[in-house]
């Protein structure tokens, strides 16, 4: 019987990284579309040294103590939030992430988002194919008026890479720049002012979510925030659906006091088929694509699979989310 360390990956990834661990281990990797049940996941990870997952993988407490062996893992992700860090920590287990390597990509997305719902692209490109625009109709002053990016106020929220990636992305616009977090850091590049919460929900034409999914940040967008945002304007989030209420923010666009919403994450996923979202006319809908480029996938896969040799070897993660297990 083979003494290399067994590997079980929740999925095929872009690029040649899985090829590359097969060579050291034993890989198996779940062959069917889609991510494994929670009942298959438990049984392939029970019989793992390593677990290669990602983000739709939720690696609870319940689940560890049902592995034995398992020494490493490493999630194709940036935020670890699927994975109960504390028991994996108690059990001196490394968790890797991707970090860095999808900034702009996701910056790219959230931008694209912002563009989207600031112009009406979405209604419009339903509206052209549903054979709105008939030989009576090709211009008209008042058709699918949208919302001018140049020159607006871009609120950011969190300014870790990718809300300054964002940043960077709005003062090409000519927009002005506010930024809110937690921690302030000095980013004279930015050209940015920061502003408090409430004042920068009143102040901002768009808002961008970029702050990660903790216990704080659980329902930072709710309906008290909502209704502190200027009439009119657009949020963007790319972030965590869990950061928004979305019952609220739905209401927000059905009544008009928000103009339109982009969102790539949502609260449970695949979006519920009877979330008020699906049925809004003003809201540009993506299933959590902000890294999907196929050049930053491949990284992700690449960085994923180097954090866990690393570990199986005895070394250090290069990108590991709780550092003090070492």
């Amino acid at each position: 019987m083979s003494q290399r360390p067994r590997v079980f990956a929740t999925r095929a990834l872009a690029g040649d990284a899985l090829r590359e661990l097969g060579r050291s281990l034993e890989l198996e990797v779940w062959p069917e579309p889609g991510a494994p049940p929670p009942a298959a996941l438990r049984d392939r990870t029970a019989r793992a040294d390593g677990l290669l997952c990602l983000l739709t993988d939720r690696v609870d407490a319940e689940l560890l103590a049902g592995c034995p062996r398992l020494r490493a893992i490493s999630s194709v992700s940036v935020g670890v939030d699927h994975i109960d860090l504390a028991a994996a920590s108690a059990r001196r287990i490394p968790v890797g992430h991707t970090p860095g390597v999808l900034t702009e990509t996701t910056a790219d997305l959230a931008f694209a988002l912002l563009l989207a719902a600031a112009r009406r692209v979405a209604e419009a490109d339903r509206w052209v194919r549903a054979g709105g625009w008939r030989p009576e109709r090709v211009w008209e002053p008042d058709l699918l008026l949208g919302r001018d990016v140049h020159g607006a106020t871009l609120g950011i929220l969190g300014m870790g890479a990718i809300g300054q990636a964002v940043a960077r992305r709005g003062r090409g616009f000519g927009m002005r720049v506010l930024a809110w977090s937690r921690t302030r850091r000095a980013l004279p590049e930015l050209e940015l002012e920061w502003a408090p919460l409430d004042g920068l929900l009143e102040r901002s034409h768009f808002v961008s979510i970029h702050v990660p999914l903790t216990e704080q940040t659980r329902g930072l967008v709710d309906a008290r925030a909502l209704a502190r945002m200027r009439p009119g304007a657009v949020l963007v989030n790319t972030a965590r659906g869990g950061i928004v209420d979305e019952a609220a923010l739905a209401l927000a666009l059905r009544e008009g006091r928000l103009a339109a919403a982009g969102l790539d994450v949502f609260a449970r996923e695949p979006i519920e088929a009877e979330s008020p979202l699906l049925r809004l006319p003003n809201v540009v809908l993506t299933p959590h694509i902000g890294s999907a480029s196929q050049a930053t996938r491949e990284r992700m896969a690449q960085l994923a699979v180097s954090n866990l040799l690393a570990a199986l070897r005895g070394e250090r993660m290069p990108h590991c989310a709780n550092p003090e297990v070492y």
